[in-house]
């Protein structure tokens, strides 16, 4: 099946110089971004209740912007002030340079991986001395909770936003010939939206292990998985399937 109309799970991205827009350049391609879940804070009351004091750790683990943006609101809604000397660990680079909108930037207080967080896992073991807490969506995946267990590392989970599905029922969602998933939380919400979905001959794209694994579980085909040795990013993994599949129908 040639693919026409791609339906990227993301916010448009703020220019062109993306490299979403040189693979729709590339191969012609028409990119619907639309978010397919949305972001909902946890009440400071709420978070309270949890007895967690964000000061009592020495290390902050990030492995999205949403938990960089609510753990600071959070922090200003609570009044405390995030000492110099906190270390921070980040699952990318871009979340790591996304920091410098809350906290001046010095290398040798944030630290990050390439893009997944066992890549992540292994600056963290460098660093056992520290005290971590992890601020995550309230519905978060086990996957990294089970691997700072397993490697026995101090830390504490801190569920600070919950991720529900939206509303899109604006979207023509069978006009697409492929769609780009980037959380469970993804395929839950194309399921609420549309309770009779079939995928047909639709190309599901998926980042991450978690993801991939939630939309197997719903029955669904998943043709292209990131990242991977040789595609670390969503955008590299699509072109490597399209070029690969070229000429089919």
């Amino acid at each position: 099946m040639k693919v026409k109309n791609v339906l990227i799970s993301q916010p448009q991205p703020e220019n062109d110089k993306s490299p979403y827009a040189d693979l729709a350049k590339q191969f012609n391609l028409n990119l619907t971004f639309r978010k397919l879940i949305k972001i909902e804070s946890v009440d400071n009351k709420e978070f309270r209740k949890t007895r967690i004091n964000i000061l009592d750790y020495t290390a902050i683990i990030f492995t999205s912007r949403h938990a960089v943006d609510h753990f600071f609101s959070l922090c200003e809604e609570l009044r405390v002030t995030i000492p110099e000397t906190m270390k921070y660990f980040c699952v990318s680079e871009a979340i790591a340079l996304y920091l410098q909108k809350y906290v001046q930037y010095r290398k040798r207080k944030i630290f990050f991986g390439k893009s997944t967080f066992p890549e992540l896992l292994e600056l963290i073991k460098k660093h056992k001395g520290e005290n971590f807490i992890f601020p995550c969506a309230v519905n978060h995946t086990k996957d990294i909770p089970e691997l700072l267990n397993s490697n026995k590392i101090n830390h504490v989970i801190a569920p600070i936003y919950t991720t529900v599905p939206d509303v899109v029922e604006d979207v023509d969602i069978d006009s697409f010939q492929m769609i780009v998933f980037f959380s469970p939380f993804g395929i839950e919400s194309l399921k609420k939206n549309f309770p009779g979905y079939m995928q047909g001959e639709t190309i599901f794209a998926a980042f991450g292990a978690a993801t991939i694994t939630a939309i197997e579980n719903e029955g669904f085909e998943v043709h292209i998985k990131a990242p991977t040795q040789e595609a670390p990013s969503m955008t590299m993994a699509i072109e490597q399937y399209l070029n690969e599949n070229k000429g089919k129908k």
